[in-house]
């Protein structure tokens, strides 16, 4: 193990100490200013998936994903309802991922579901195709 040199206070030792200070505090603070800035970056991950889909989806797909939205009784067609375990089933994955990525229309479904591509990070939408699939149960 490495041990830091021994300073003594003593008249005359402020340099030794100002210098010991500053070789202390700047490895500190650059860690600190690295972590803050992987926060930032990776800040959405920690949110949850759920917590998302609130955000996102549950104004026109419902909090329970009947459809059954406050802004998704004003469209047409109504949006999807994935509690319909008959209908879900026959959607892959990869059109339920393109849909929240590209927007209905991408997929020949309503050009009122935004493409959320640009707002959300592959992996969150990827985690929102899987959670919409949890509203169908069997």
């Amino acid at each position: 193990m490495i041990q830091a040199p021994q300073l003594h206070a003593r008249k005359g030792s402020g340099k030794a100490m100002k210098l010991l200070k500053s070789l202390l505090v700047s490895p500190i603070a650059i860690l600190l200013l690295m972590v803050l800035s992987l926060e930032l970056t990776y800040a959405d991950e920690d949110i949850p998936v759920a917590t998302t889909y609130m955000v996102y989806c549950s104004r026109c797909h419902g909090e329970k994903g009947q459809g059954d939205g406050s802004d998704g009784a004003t469209l047409s067609p109504k949006p999807r309802d994935f509690t319909d375990c008959a209908v879900m089933d026959k959607i892959p994955d990869a059109t339920i991922i393109k849909a929240i990525t590209d927007g209905g229309a991408s997929v020949s479904l309503s050009r009122d579901m935004p493409a959320w591509g640009q707002e959300l990070n592959s992996k969150k939408i990827n985690a929102l195709a899987a959670f919409v699939r949890t509203f169908c149960h069997k």
